[in-house]
């Protein structure tokens, strides 16, 4: 399988940990240069660096902050100029908050949830990918070709008491996908959504407890949870040349729930 990515630059947001420097690592090791953005976790983000070094791949680090826009503009801008161009564009980066109920605390009435916290939601799940593809798209255009690749949540499919905000700004990048399938498939950039299930991140494993883990895992058709890398190898597929016609499309990397 080749994916050509030698060399290419590809952004993902939030790869300071987790999923996001798990895609950063593997995309290192197909040779691209490989921007890393982060909010607060800069150290976090110097270690995807040393990671993606050690792959392959040159890394770049660029803060970031999805609640405030010109920040997006700043970091696209920095990459584009330090690159000439985006070839690639994984939308990894999320703020958890209190978007998602955590195990044994109270569940909130969804008339209880503060507005304020739902517009926040919104605005780093929504609003800021909005912001995001405004600034990458014009210099990712003008190139021979793209990649798109959205990072969406299970529990848009499934749902969850309490995760109402976050439900609603996941399921939105459902259409986004598709609208931008249409209109940027003609100039060769694939647009495209991978969904993790429950994923074995550092975030997950400090704040579920391991027998719950286990058996979540044993209860799926594959035996087994997913872990970060099982969902960075999907992306890199719909994110490279080895895609050569997946448009508009979800992924779901969920051991089969």
């Amino acid at each position: 399988m080749k994916t050509d990515l030698q060399g290419k630059a590809v952004l993902v947001t939030g790869a300071s940990s987790g999923i996001g420097r798990a895609t950063a690592v593997a995309y290192g090791a197909e040779g691209a240069r490989v921007a890393i953005t982060y909010h607060t976790r800069e150290a976090g983000a110097r270690e995807t660096a040393r990671l993606v070094t050690e792959a392959g791949g040159t890394p770049l680090v660029v803060r970031y902050d999805l609640a405030d826009e010109q920040s997006v503009r700043d970091a696209v801008g920095r990459v584009a100029e330090e690159w000439g161009g985006i070839d690639v564009l994984v939308g990894n980066a999320v703020v958890w908050g209190e978007a998602i109920p955590r195990p044994g605390k109270p569940v909130p009435l969804f008339e209880d949830v503060p507005a304020e916290q739902w517009r926040e939601v919104l605005r780093t799940t929504v609003d800021a990918l909005f912001h995001t593809l405004q600034q990458v798209l014009p210099v990712m255009r003008g190139r021979p070709w793209g990649r798109i690749v959205l990072i969406g949540a299970g529990l848009a499919d499934t749902g969850k008491p309490g995760a109402g905000a976050y439900g609603a700004g996941k399921s939105a990048l459902y259409g986004l996908v598709r609208s931008l399938a249409w209109e940027l498939g003609p100039e060769g950039i694939l647009v495209n959504m991978v969904v993790p299930g429950q994923t074995l991140t550092e975030t997950v494993t400090a704040h579920v407890p391991a027998p719950f883990l286990e058996e979540k895992g044993r209860s799926l058709p594959s035996g087994r949870m997913s872990v970060p890398e099982d969902v960075a190898n999907a992306v890199v597929f719909l994110g490279s040349a080895a895609n050569g016609n997946t448009n508009g499309e979800t992924l779901r990397v969920t051991g089969g729930a």
